[in-house]
């Protein structure tokens, strides 16, 4: 809204030199239009107009046809524009699922996407963080350990970053350590968040019942590292076949894996690598390594 209606200096000036470049913008000019000034200028619809500071910026309002009207007083002016709503910018094919907000005015529908809607109603979104802390005195390592257990994505998030040990659960909640008797919580409000924290805090709690306790075991009493690593492959192994069936060593210390004609090679004592034309099978044999792979490690004594 061009006040004053020369458009010579104010507020309105600088959100035009701001605004002008941009389609979704337009300009009312509610006044009589001087020679000499921005307004008369803008009526001639060039291309490009000069700013205060010199720099020439290009003109591309909505609506590029001048459209002059001359009410009498107290009549309205009724001006429509034009907005490009996110769920039509593809239109969507037959059978094909369209997810938005269902919005009833009067008797009327409309479907439409969230961020559109303090644009087409008089509605608006926001978000909602929310933060719990809880009474927890075991090891930190303990419950991100069987979170992941549990959950297929939990990682660990870098101090730098978070400030302290903290770990993220399916990139919804964070879960960071306080002191030695609390942890918090944190996640943006939504169904699927509020179910993984209710998850968290009803393991964390059932930790708390069993305070387990971890033993560190005199240098006497533990095993060498090369019988360590020969007794962990005899247990993925054993879980293996118990999942697979036919499961053999191959070469290189690799696992060679038959199911239903089709043959998989996991690489068992470094990277965990599974190579397969079946991706289907790859994929259950690459996230049954892991879990069995982490059931067999031990659980860090560390907070971090």
């Amino acid at each position: 809204m061009a006040s004053p209606s020369g458009l010579q200096s104010g507020l309105s000036r600088q959100l035009f030199e701001i605004w002008c470049s941009d389609k979704k913008n337009a300009c009312v000019i509610p006044g009589n239009v001087v020679e000499g000034t921005l307004t008369k200028t803008i009526i001639n619809e060039p291309k490009e107009v000069t700013l205060m500071n010199g720099i020439t910026a290009s003109l591309n309002f909505a609506d590029s046809n001048t459209k002059i009207i001359s009410p009498k007083n107290c009549q309205s002016v009724e001006m429509y524009f034009n907005y490009e709503k996110r769920l039509a910018e593809k239109t969507p094919e037959v059978g094909e699922t369209v997810s938005g907000l269902l919005v009833k005015k009067m008797f009327t529908y409309q479907i439409m996407a969230p961020d559109d809607l303090h644009v087409f109603s008089q509605l608006s979104t926001e978000n909602i963080s929310q933060r719990i802390t809880i009474a927890y005195t075991c090891a930190f390592g303990v419950l991100e350990h069987r979170l992941k257990q549990i959950l297929e994505s939990v990682e660990s998030l870098p101090n730098e970053e978070s400030e302290g040990p903290a770990f993220r659960v399916h990139e919804r909640l964070t879960v960071k350590y306080e002191s030695e008797k609390h942890i918090s919580l944190h996640w943006r409000s939504d169904p699927i968040s509020g179910m993984v924290s209710d998850s968290v805090v009803a393991l964390v709690l059932n930790i708390s019942r069993e305070n387990p306790k971890v033993v560190v075991e005199s240098e006497e009493a533990t095993k060498t590292e090369e019988e360590n690593n020969k007794k962990a492959e005899k247990v993925i192994h054993a879980l293996l076949v118990s999942l697979f069936g036919d499961v053999k060593f191959g070469e290189n210390g690799k696992l060679v894996i038959s199911v239903d004609g089709n043959v998989e090679h996991l690489d068992n004592k470094q990277s965990g690598n599974v190579e397969s034309e079946n991706e289907g099978l790859k994929e259950r044999v690459r996230v049954a390594f892991q879990r069995i792979q982490n059931a067999v490690k031990p659980i860090s004594l560390s907070v971090s």
